[in-house]
């Protein structure tokens, strides 16, 4: 399974971005889908994602500011950015952990995608 994401920008604080990230392929079971950053000098962490329930869950430094969706049809799940402080500068990662027909469990990541806010 190969995740491609797009989106990153340069934009200024206060701006906004969406956020794209399609899937290969979605033939298995998804446990989770959403989205991680990684600023320089920090720890990868999760920004907003899909639990195995539906439900969606936010890190709060992002909740009220950031959405996240999906499209399954599309194999898509997207994360639209309101109101970017310079602190959401990160590059930014699509993940999906999924189980197989056979039973085997799988963590893919994207590529990433730069989004850096300016002051």
């Amino acid at each position: 399974v190969r995740l491609v994401e797009s989106g990153g920008d340069l934009v200024q604080a206060g701006g906004s971005l969406r956020l794209s990230c399609t899937m290969s392929e979605n033939s298995y079971r998804i446990n989770t889908i959403g989205w991680h950053r990684q600023a320089p000098g920090k720890q990868r962490e999760l920004v907003a994602g899909f639990r195995r329930d539906g439900t969606s869950e936010y890190a709060d430094s992002v909740k009220g500011r950031f959405t996240v969706s999906r499209d399954d049809a599309k194999k898509s799940v997207y994360l639209q950015m309101n109101s970017l402080k310079p602190d959401d500068t990160a590059v930014y990662y699509c993940n999906v952990d999924l189980t197989t027909d056979w039973g085997e469990r799988y963590s893919y990541w994207g590529q990433g995608t730069q989004v850096t806010v300016s002051s």
